[in-house]
């Protein structure tokens, strides 16, 4: 394969992003505050999705925020948008936001009275149907610490500038996103189902994108709830993928040993974290070339 040229990440035809995007400048789509979000990712994104003018499908296989299929259908980057998830909570917040509840879910949000006494009600409501499970997901995203729902988090003690719990929550804001995807959703699909039996769906499709965001290795276990997956078979599966793919991973030892074992081409690029410190992650294609390109 061409991608076999541009392994590592020194390779001299290849492009090395050397500036760390400031996120202030990409729009945000995603209802969600998502740990490991892909927002600072997008202008990347925007170029791999633009490498080639023919009609494509975007599939995203480990959905969690959305932000780029949100992005691909906002902007118009692809044609069909498939969005899968397999965490029950999360899917819920999809499943409400693309269907007639998406007005019921903006308005609940909108409308709620942040109080302890409140929040406490919400999550502790018996008998939770699909909208209840959508309002208390975007609930605890917004009011734990660091957006994390995973068992183990709770809630925001001081927050910014000693606002506690009402730090991250912005309902006028989350209205208006929720009510933005609601004349974009006929462009996207979604699913709640398992990334691997997407992936093996789709393989044989020359005109699919896949953008493939799963757990990492290392904060995996306490970001989600389903952290735990092969690695080792998702390099396996993207290799063997016929369209185009581009693979995101934290930039481990363990991670380029597995992009050189199945012969696939990655290169590092910075990144800020949530608490302002600088790091790389590992960008892994099925070519690189189209880093290159001035779009």
């Amino acid at each position: 394969m061409s991608g076999q040229l541009c392994i590592f990440e020194n390779e001299p035809n290849i492009l090395r992003p050397e500036k760390v995007v400031n996120v202030a400048s990409v729009p945000q789509r995603s209802p969600f505050r998502y740990p490991g979000g892909k927002t600072w990712l997008i202008p990347t994104v925007r170029k791999w999705l633009r490498q080639d003018a023919s009609a494509k499908g975007l599939i995203e296989p480990f959905t969690g925020g959305g932000i780029v299929s949100l992005t691909a259908a906002f902007e118009n980057l692809a044609q069909e948008i498939l969005m899968v998830e397999l965490d029950r909570e999360i899917s819920a917040v999809w499943e409400v936001i693309f269907s007639e509840n998406n007005r019921w879910l903006a308005e609940k949000i909108s409308t709620f009275q942040l109080t302890h006494e409140n929040v406490k009600a919400e999550l502790e409501k018996p008998n939770k149907d699909l909208r209840d499970v959508a309002f208390c997901t975007i609930l605890k995203n917004r009011i734990f610490h660091g957006g994390i729902i995973a068992k183990g988090s709770g809630l925001i003690k001081n927050g910014e500038n000693g606002k506690g719990i009402h730090s991250r929550w912005y309902p006028k804001t989350l209205k208006e996103r929720i009510r933005a995807i609601d004349f974009i959703k006929d462009k996207i699909s979604f699913r709640t189902a398992d990334a691997f039996d997407i992936i093996e769906s789709y393989l044989d499709d020359t005109n699919k994108y896949f953008f493939l965001d799963p757990p990492y290795t290392i904060a995996g276990k306490r970001l989600y709830t389903h952290y735990e997956i092969d690695h080792s078979r998702l390099f396996s599966l993207a290799a063997t993928i016929k369209g185009r793919f581009l693979l995101t991973y934290d930039d481990t030892i363990e991670i380029r040993e597995l992009a050189e074992k199945f012969t696939l081409p990655y290169i590092s690029i910075p990144m800020k974290t949530t608490h302002h410190l600088q790091k790389s992650e590992l960008l892994i294609s099925d070519s690189l070339q189209w880093l290159s390109n001035s779009k």
